[in-house]
This record gives structure tokens, C-alpha cells and sequence, in this order.
């Protein structure tokens, strides 16, 4: 079977699994066992969703949301490649962060939301913090087994032959890591996301997560739906980006040539 058959295959089904769900939420509304005060169909949500694309508020708040994720992945690729590489290069220093590293590691961002509203304010430099300090992980921790896994004869022989440690870097140690590091960046992309919908949320800053909340409060159930497959949708947008321009960026790399098509 051809490369382009098994990829419409796998879109044919993943189109028939979001039909069937759709399909069983539609009918556990309309049979009643959902409450459709806290449920609506659906349909109506769809139709909510296809009635906010026309508004400007919505696009803005869209436009508020990938601000927030644009600059807190930006600021956490910026702070993360260069410390990794450091780390991942240095055997000293790996052992000296490694305990702080994995202390961090584990607190989760929604934690920090009081203490960036203290320091930063409810502006959006909260909302980049968090995004920020959620996404530097994947990628910091990518980049540092990314240099890790690379051939140590590979650099054993360009050291032999002198060449300089930055041509090493360059030409070496970067295009061996760049696979984790994009894997990182992927999954970093969507916790930027996700942190920035949730300040949203929480905090009250302008974005699709403030849009969400005044229409639970005002009641507007559907809207409120509509408003959270939109999120869906965004994230999900985000990440077949990322994911196509990843294969286009590595083509050349053994792991991504079977996938490029």
C-alpha cells in the first residue's frame, strides 16, 4: 500500500471516531441522559461556534490567547536551547543542576499564579511567565538527552581532526539534538497553550479562557461550548503545524524520512 493511501486511511478514521462521538453525545442529549440545561446537543453548540467566527470580539480574543502562547513558548525556546546545550555538554555542570532541575521540573504552573499576580500583576506578563515556565521543560530536557544521545565517536574524531568546538557544535552536537528538541518544542507548544488559556481563566486576562468564563457566568451554555472546541480546534491547528513544519525542517534525518510525505 502506498505512503498516501495509508495516510488517507488514517484520516478516514480518525474523521469516523470524531463522527461516532459526536454522534453518541447527540443522542445521549436528546434521550435525556445528559441534562440539556448543562449539555446542549451538539448541534447548537456547533451552530454557537459557527455564529462567534463572524464576530471581531472572538478573533480578538483568539488573537489575545496566541499572544500569550507565541511569546511564552519564544521566551522558554530563548531561555531552554542555550541552557541545555550547556548542560548537555558539560558533565560538571549536568551534575550540579540536576537536583534543581528535577525540584522544579514537577511544580505545576497553575501553582505560580498567585505569586505572578503578586510580582508581575494580571497584565499579560503573567500570562508569558506561565506559559514560559510550563514550556521550558520539554524543551531544556529534550535538548540536554538530545546533546547526550549524540555519537561520541562522531566527536571523538572531529576533536582528533581539531576542529574547533564551536564547528563542533555547529555541525555535530546541533543536528544530532535537533529531533529531541523538536519533540521538546512540540510538546512545549501545546503546555504553552494550556497555560495561557488558563490565566485566562483564572487571572481574567483578555483571551478565548476570559470568553469561556462570562459565558458560564452569564449563562450561555452553549456559547460557553462552542467557545471550548474553538480552544480545541486552536491547539489543534497548532500542533499539525508544528508537526508538518518539524518533518519539513528534518526530512533529512533517518527517523523523519518515512514521514515527510
Amino acid at each position: 500500500m502506498s505512503r498516501g493511501a495509508v495516510h488517507s486511511r488514517r484520516l478516514t478514521y480518525q474523521a469516523l471516531t470524531i463522527l461516532v462521538v459526536v454522534g453518541l453525545l447527540e443522542l445521549t442529549t436528546i434521550a435525556g441522559v445528559l441534562p440539556a440545561s448543562s449539555f446542549p446537543r451538539v448541534t447548537q453548540d456547533l451552530g454557537e461556534l459557527a455564529r462567534v467566527l463572524g464576530e471581531g470580539s472572538f478573533w480578538e480574543g483568539v488573537g489575545r490567547t496566541l499572544q500569550g502562547w507565541a511569546l511564552g513558548l519564544g521566551l522558554a525556546t530563548l531561555v531552554a536551547l542555550p541552557l541545555g546545550l550547556l548542560i548537555g555538554t558539560n558533565m560538571w555542570l549536568r551534575s550540579a543542576t540536576n537536583a534543581t532541575i528535577e525540584f522544579l521540573r514537577p511544580v505545576p504552573s497553575v501553582a505560580l499564579i498567585p505569586l505572578a499576580v503578586l510580582v508581575l500583576g494580571t497584565g499579560t506578563q503573567s500570562k508569558v511567565f506561565l506559559a514560559a515556565f510550563a514550556a521550558v521543560w520539554p524543551i531544556l530536557i529534550g535538548t540536554i538527552y538530545g546533546v547526550r544521545d549524540v555519537d561520541p565517536v562522531a566527536l571523538d574524531t572531529a576533536r582528533s581532526f581539531g576542529i574547533r568546538r564551536r564547528d563542533r557544535l555547529r555541525s555535530i552536537l546541533l543536528p544530532g539534538a535537533l529531533p529531541y528538541v523538536a519533540t521538546g518544542f512540540r510538546v512545549a507548544s501545546a503546555t504553552a497553550l494550556i497555560l495561557s488559556v488558563t490565566a485566562e481563566l483564572v487571572i481574567g486576562m483578555p483571551g478565548l479562557g476570559q470568553q469561556i468564563v462570562i459565558a458560564q457566568a452569564s449563562g450561555q451554555v452553549s456559547l460557553m461550548y462552542a467557545l471550548i472546541i474553538a480552544t480545541g480546534l486552536l491547539g489543534l491547528l497548532l500542533n499539525v503545524v508544528t508537526v508538518r513544519t518539524e518533518r519539513r525542517l528534518l526530512r533529512w534525518h533517518s527517523a523523519y524520512r518515512g514521514a515527510t510525505a
